[in-house]
């Protein structure tokens, strides 16, 4: 799987970049309740068509009667038509490359940003989430676009103790430093914030919590604890298996987390496309929580309740360690809850998610269940 076309997210100042990027927008909103008419089908570009979020949301778009036209653009090599895809048009490219983004969004109606590397090299990571991001949204404002349509990420938040529970769209979006994913972006919401200032372009932005389903369990198959445990050396270790036992266990410190399905993710994004509700900041996540005692018992694993402060001081050692995978610095995300409110989707939007977070995680264990068991 190519990182960059990756779309699992996990989960940010006065002002929130909610309440900015609405108010930059604000003489567009009566325009956009309902969508407005359009004499032809829209032309929609995306980047990161291929990923776990993009697949879900071409699908939508090729049901959509207002959709005439898709131009997606990845770095690696895709057929649309192997997935029964009529109206998506597939280039391969990479959004470094300011002429190809330039060429992909110049009859787009809409533009759609999803491509982003999650998990790979931070300086990769970097130049591919920073200054590829920056390109599309430049291009997309210069093109004159109807409208932006930008997945962020609930990480945009941050991992701290201060931040108010559960999270509305007006809170600020501060990132972690420690943690690039997040850091980046919540840098990049500043970016558009500033960008879209007197730009003609709605924009909608889309901060969601993990993503998961059937095709995108990689949260299952990534699980940080597991990854620490078999790479860590035997006085760290320590910290983990704390019960000996046949089947893998996994620390519990109680924290709650919530899950989405990418196909309730793309209902809500498609919304945007479309000019539904207002432009803005949305906070997507289906009903419930869970933890990790709930992933487990899901596993057929065991779980072990462990003290908060135990729990941080591992996540604090395995922050430092440099031999550990990237999924590892995922630890810093069950240190603290982050829990969105997602009041102004459903009230705004009328976006309904059809998965709870209990049927996301069984269906991500089913997607997974050959590595996970072994069956």
């Amino acid at each position: 799987m190519n990182p960059q076309d990756s779309q699992i997210h996990f989960w940010a100042v006065d002002d929130s970049i909610g309440r900015q990027l609405t108010s930059v927008v604000s003489p567009h909103v009566k325009a956009s309740q309902p969508a407005r008419p359009t004499s032809a089908p829209l032309t929609v570009a995306v980047t990161g068509p291929t990923g776990d979020i993009g697949k879900p949301l071409i699908r939508a778009l090729e049901r959509s009667r207002e959709v005439g036209r898709i131009v997606g653009m990845a770095r690696r090599a895709f057929d649309p038509e192997k997935h029964g895809w009529r109206k998506t048009e597939y280039r391969r490219g990479d959004v470094l490359d300011r002429d190809a983004v330039d060429r992909l969004v110049r009859d787009a109606d809409v533009v759609v940003h999803l491509a982003f590397i999650i998990m790979g090299n931070p300086a990769q990571a970097q130049r591919v989430n920073l200054e590829g991001s920056r390109n599309v949204f430049e291009a997309a404002f210069e093109s004159g676009a109807k409208r932006l349509v930008y997945a962020s990420s609930v990480a945009a938040y941050g991992f701290h103790e201060a931040n108010p529970q559960p999270l509305t769209e007006d809170v600020a979006t501060r990132g972690s430093d420690g943690f690039y994913y997040s850091a980046h972006k919540a840098e990049l919401e500043k970016v558009l914030e500033r960008l879209s200032a007197g730009a003609g372009t709605e924009v909608y932005l889309y901060r969601p919590c993990i993503v998961m389903g059937p095709d995108a369990p990689l949260l299952v198959e990534s699980i940080p604890y597991v990854q620490l445990s078999e790479r860590m050396p035997a006085v760290l270790r320590r910290l983990f298996d704390v019960v000996p036992a046949l089947k893998p266990i996994l620390p519990d410190p109680g924290i709650p987390f919530q899950l989405v399905h990418y196909d309730d993710v793309a209902t809500a994004m498609r919304a945007g496309v479309l000019g539904r509700g207002e432009p803005g900041a949305y906070n997507l996540a289906g009903e419930g929580t869970l933890t990790m005692r709930d992933l487990a018992e899901e596993m057929g694993w065991y779980a072990v309740s462990v003290p908060e402060l135990a729990a941080d001081a591992a996540a604090e050692v395995a922050s430092r360690l440099p031999f550990l995978p990237p999924q590892a610095r995922w630890l810093e995300a069950f240190r603290v809850p982050v829990i969105m409110d997602t009041t102004k989707a459903r009230r705004t939007l009328r976006w309904r998610p059809k998965h709870d977070a209990r049927e996301v995680l069984r269906q991500a264990i089913a997607g997974s269940q050959t590595e996970i068991t072994g069956h």
